[in-house]
């Protein structure tokens, strides 16, 4: 009976029912990546075994196909673990990566990462018959793997939001004392320095029993979060004090930079062959998606880094001597009631901006960066090029933010204030029907 119910079970994760027919584009996406993560032939990815390396195949494919640069080979990068019987395990990461727009903050770095390997399989002998056992990882940690990989694809398609960088890793051997992260921050990445906070994404598909965020009580995390339980949210975490599971964000902490484990803690089927697809709340998994990506704006648009000490207060940068700028505000500045910059691309800037004929005759494109001034009234003032193109997309640029409407100003401890912004501004040629034209990109 126990051998008939596993074969079973095997066969039957990797249909589709009925109820998939309805689900959105995320949440088909996230069920896609976990049945590939936790199939069978990957036989629980153990680090260093043939599963682990097809599972940092199928993680590289993907951040490819949203658009995301990779800058490890096809099948990871590899790193080698002495053993104690004095064999070595060879096991590898999978590094993603996102540019922001920011000059002066791209070349610092957000890193958002998931634990690649799992327990692989075990041999038991049952009724006097060897069975073979397979921890399949739905939830520890295709869940997370998948929400990476899904937290890529909006970081990458909404990229002009960042100021920072974004670093996707799925780390390897993690299974094996961190050793994926510990290698990556010790001997792979050479700016590790320049990593200001670590997103850590471990189990995170059973959001019935809670979902949590563990910052080892650092001030600045817990602030973020706090400021997120203000603004309307599809679900919040409940911080805790108590680490929840022991994972990557170790190897972060031990370099004194600032990480958040985002979990929804332990399960029943928790390191057995029971942690399989069906167990898993793909609805929830899709709202704390959406906050996380809220969460992973808010850090990588941090004027000032998160501090590693919890008694440091956060210092307030200002952009200009009594302007804050527009990631520092209680209450940021709204256009059209909306607080999202790509409101403000859409409904004005691209709305009206005319492509100068002289560039589209030229065929010079590319991206503006135009700062600004919103003030205490709401006007536009005091706009200038951060990064420019040409001296006619600069102008043009220039001449549609400052005809821009009032905006309903920043606040501060509820006093309104005079707010800096940068946006981009880009510019692209296209060809329209076979003919030479043009097309902004919005």
């Amino acid at each position: 009976m126990l051998l008939i119910s596993f074969s079973v079970s095997a066969q039957y994760r990797g249909q589709n029912s009925y109820s998939d027919l309805y689900d959105g584009e995320t949440v088909s996406a996230m069920k896609g990546h976990v049945m590939e993560l936790s199939a069978a032939h990957l036989e629980g990815r153990k680090a260093g075994s043939e599963g682990e390396k097809a599972a940092a195949e199928y993680v590289t494919e993907r951040l490819k196909a949203y658009g995301v640069d990779v800058i490890s080979p096809s099948e990871g990068e590899i790193f080698g673990i002495k053993k104690a019987d004095g064999d070595t395990l060879t096991s590898r990461n999978v590094i993603g990566f996102v540019q922001g727009y920011d000059k002066t903050l791209r070349n610092q770095y957000v890193l958002v990462g998931a634990r690649l390997d799992n327990l692989g399989t075990m041999t038991m002998t049952i009724d006097g018959r060897p069975v073979e056992r397979v921890y399949y990882g739905a939830n520890g940690n295709a869940s997370g793997l998948a929400m990476l990989l899904e937290l890529a694809r909006m970081v990458q398609t909404n990229s002009i939001l960042f100021r920072r960088s974004v670093l996707f890793v799925a780390f390897g051997a993690s299974e094996e004392t961190f050793a994926g992260s510990w290698y990556f921050l010790n001997r792979s990445f050479s700016d590790a320095d320049k990593i200001d906070a670590m997103i850590n994404l471990d189990m995170l598909g059973t959001g019935s029993n809670g979902f949590y965020a563990y910052t080892a009580s650092n001030a600045d995390l817990d602030a973020v979060i706090r400021r997120l339980s203000g603004d309307l949210q599809p679900v919040l975490p409940e911080v805790t004090a108590a680490e929840v599971y022991p994972s990557d964000h170790r190897a972060f902490y031990d370099k004194e930079i600032p990480a958040v484990h985002f979990t929804t803690g332990r399960y029943p089927e928790h390191d057995t062959d029971r942690d399989t697809q069906s167990i898993l709340d793909y609805e929830m998994m899709e709202r704390e998606l959406e906050y996380i990506y809220n969460f992973t704006v808010t850090v990588a648009n941090m004027s000032s880094a998160p501090s590693f000490r919890p008694d440091e207060a956060p210092v307030r940068k200002k952009t200009y001597d009594d302007v804050v700028a527009y990631n520092d505000c209680d209450q940021r500045p709204l256009f059209l009631n909306s607080p999202d910059p790509q409101k403000f691309l859409r409904e004005w800037v691209y709305k009206y901006l005319k492509y100068p004929e002289k560039a589209v005759l030229e065929g010079v494109q590319g991206r503006v960066l135009v700062d600004f001034i919103i003030e205490k009234d709401g006007r536009v003032t005091e706009a200038r090029i951060a990064k420019g193109v040409s001296d006619e997309l600069d102008a043009e640029a220039l001449k549609v933010i400052n005809a821009s409407p009032k905006w309903k100003p920043g606040r501060v401890a509820g006093e309104k204030v005079r707010t800096s912004m940068t946006v981009p501004v880009e510019f692209r040629l296209e060809k329209k029907g076979g003919k030479s034209g043009f097309g902004i990109k919005k």
